[in-house]
């Protein structure tokens, strides 16, 4: 790890920050692998059912890429396969909460879209500039706005790099909820927290059906719920979970 990526574990919760604030949390090839390796041990920790991603300072959750960096590239071939932070935080089987504080720009826009919940504090901005440089966004932007602002919401965004602000983002469905800055991690964490007390197996099991309901014909996206369905029900957890309501007492859960 690098300490330009910070990793802590609270109980189930993991917080992942971005901490290069006097560079707007703008992502280095080395910070890119830092996610990579992180994504990789929090995969791999059963004890954590819930990850926080957010960015160090007060001005930039992440501005994406550092342009000073992409020179670095000897190819647009290399560039192409480069280690991409965004594929990575998609690979997180843990549900994820973006914790967005101030600018989300570029490839931070793109990462906070492959986080499952997005919230933001009321100073928080929101651009695809790329445009504005010659190229377009490749970690999702498209994809991602078009499916949760809308088409023409996300036309205007990427073909005019201009940003939109937290209330705005907030009334297009981009995020869930506006905090003040103060109060942004602690709400993160505090939904995270709910997350992670509930059945660790249902929940990694449902955010692969939010994904098969974005990617799937319907029809396909029920029949592939119902077979999910069929699997949380025969864990140990739905037992208790059964057990629990019977008996009226919280579920103790156990990730079996």
């Amino acid at each position: 790890m690098t300490d330009e990526v910070t990793f802590s574990i609270d109980g189930h919760v993991a917080t992942l920050t971005l901490n290069r604030p006097q560079k707007l949390n703008s992502v280095t090839p080395e910070m890119a692998s830092a996610l990579v390796a992180a994504v990789a041990r929090i995969n791999d920790d059963n004890a954590i059912r819930c990850v926080v991603l957010t960015g160090a300072g007060p001005k930039a959750f992440c501005c994406g890429s550092d342009i000073r960096e992409l020179d670095r590239y000897d190819t647009a071939w290399n560039f192409r396969n480069r280690e991409d932070y965004c594929d990575a935080i998609r690979r997180l089987r843990k549900p994820s909460i973006a914790a967005v504080n101030g600018y989300a720009f570029g490839g931070g826009l793109e990462t906070a879209m492959s986080c499952d919940v997005r919230i933001c504090s009321d100073n928080a901005q929101f651009a695809a500039p790329e445009i504005k440089l010659g190229w377009i966004g490749g970690g999702g932007v498209a994809a991602f706005l078009s499916h949760a602002i809308g088409a023409s919401n996300a036309a205007l965004m990427i073909l005019t790099g201009d940003p939109i602000d937290a209330q705005k983002a907030l009334a297009w469905g981009l995020v869930s909820e506006v905090t003040a800055p103060d109060a942004l991690v602690a709400r993160a964490q505090e939904l995270a927290a709910v997350i992670a007390s509930r059945a660790p197996i249902a929940a990694e099991t449902a955010k692969l059906n939010l994904a098969a309901a974005h990617a799937l014909p319907v029809e396909q996206a029920i029949a592939y719920e119902r077979d999910l369905q069929t699997i949380c029900f025969a864990t140990q957890d739905a037992a208790e979970g059964r057990a629990a309501f019977k008996e009226k007492r919280p579920p103790v859960f156990r990730r079996k």
